[in-house]
């Protein structure tokens, strides 16, 4: 029997998505950067924040010319972890990082997984020069430094934070590295990784290799260092500004503009238009140095969404429309196998992350249920080297904030800002999201987060 031809607006439709299926696969591979910035509140992104204190236009340009992530919320509440998952594709416990790997051993509560594959390795084998400048924060030692973890080049600062961004110092130890050699520099550090990465970037321009840069910055975290310029130029705007946040918006505004010079040099050496461009924060900004996670509850640390929301950005130049906003709400990770699928590197078994890029070429958001899963280990008298955890099911949020602490459940869709606790009057979904949990504690169980024992 004989079908009946297809109506000609169908046709035409058909005919219009199988020449973008054909375009896509067979476009030249793109540059991949990211930019993680450190402690940034989504608060301190003016794109998010109607009437903001705060003036990002550098980052509101980048949103502008993309696509804008409203409900991303990043992989773990402080550094280590997030990093960790946005390099692996999986949940922070599963790479050997539900904390933070710190420069004094006894405090530390993570190792990064030897032998498992980070983007970087994933893209260098599949062509890319890849590098990373700025902060590290995955290892101080073999066989945790970039250039053992799939860099090809790293510039910038093994640690965790540094004690001034003028003095570059740990606890009075030198981490700035230049691939494995131990290197000074002068300078405010945003200015100084700023620097770096136009130097990487008009090297490249003259290359006939793809590159991935991961460029993180460890600004806005603290100690809160402005230059001076940038303070005076805040409390001028801004003369009631209370001071701890005025140091905040000027340090944020050096940032922003950094972010600038970076992007303005893609345009000058003509890579911006072949450049897959993502730019987040590793988590929430910190409510004690004054930091915004408006409209959420809580900052850095905390379990709550002030801890996890972070700004998403995606630009890349005839392939995400420009000034689209979405709603999605994924982790950080996800940038992983969306950086990989556009490249047309397959995607590895095992991932907990999803890839982004149908979407972001304007088709729906990745389809079916996905729990969001949240650690964090940590050591002193108020978590005893434990883990607390949360986790999203849907409209469903448990969650506690200490090892110690009771759980916690809110409907994230009746109470965004999660000020009402349900979890006395809906015990059944607490039981539900509880096996959730502990099936997800016990896959991150088998991996171990110290160092092994030295023979």
């Amino acid at each position: 029997m004989r079908l009946p031809p297809l109506p000609r607006a169908l046709l035409a439709l058909v005919a219009a998505t199988s020449a973008l299926t054909a375009s896509a696969a067979t476009a030249p591979q793109p540059n991949v950067l990211v930019i993680v910035t450190d402690d940034h509140g989504i608060g301190d992104v003016s794109a998010y924040r109607s009437g903001a204190d705060v003036r990002t236009p550098h980052l509101d340009a980048l949103a502008a010319g993309g696509m804008r992530f409203t409900a991303m919320r990043s992989n773990c509440t402080v550094c280590s972890p997030a990093r960790a998952a946005l390099l692996t594709g999986r949940h922070p416990d599963r790479v050997g990082v539900p904390g933070v790997i710190r420069t004094q051993a006894a405090n530390s509560f993570g190792f990064l997984a030897p032998g498992l594959p980070t983007l970087a390795n994933l893209l260098r084998d599949a062509g890319y020069h890849t590098a990373h400048v700025g902060k590290w924060h995955l290892g101080l030692e073999r066989p945790n430094l970039p250039t053992e973890r799939g860099f090809d080049y790293f510039h910038g600062f093994l640690g965790d934070m540094m004690d001034s961004f003028t003095g570059h110092l740990r606890h009075g130890q030198n981490y700035l590295r230049r691939n494995t050699e131990v290197i000074t520099a002068e300078g405010h550090a945003t200015d100084v990784f700023t620097t770096w990465t136009r130097e990487y970037l008009r090297e490249r321009a003259r290359a006939d290799r793809p590159f991935f840069l991961y460029l993180a910055y460890n600004a806005p975290h603290f100690p809160i260092e402005p230059p001076a310029a940038y303070l005076e130029r805040v409390q001028r705007r801004l003369p009631g500004l209370e001071p701890k946040r005025a140091l905040n918006v000027a340090f944020v505004e050096h940032l922003d503009d950094a972010i600038g010079e970076v992007m303005t040099t893609l345009e000058e050496t003509g890579l911006a238009a072949r450049t897959l461009v993502i730019f987040t924060s590793d988590n929430g900004g910190s409510l004690p140095h004054a930091q915004n996670n408006d409209p959420w509850r809580d900052g850095k640390q905390s379990h709550y969404d002030g801890g996890l929301r972070v700004p998403f950005l995606v630009r890349w130049p005839g392939q995400v429309a420009a000034g689209v906003t979405s709603g999605y709400a994924g982790q950080t990770f996800d940038l992983f196998p969306t950086a990989l699928e556009a490249a047309g590197v397959p995607l590895p078994a095992d991932l907990d992350a999803r890839s982004l890029l149908g979407h972001l070429r304007g088709g729906p958001p990745p389809a079916g249920p996905r729990d969001l899963y949240f650690v964090r280990r940590e050591g002193g008298p108020a978590y005893g080297g434990q883990d607390y955890h949360a986790l999203i099911r849907g409209n469903w949020k448990l969650l506690r904030n200490s090892p110690y602490g009771a759980l916690e459940l809110y409907d994230l869709v009746q109470d965004p800002g999660e000020r009402t606790n349900l979890a006395a009057k809906e015990p059944r979904v607490v039981r539900e999201l509880q096996a959730a949990l502990s099936a997800q504690i016990q896959r991150g169980g088998t991996v171990p987060w110290q160092a092994p024992a030295a023979r």
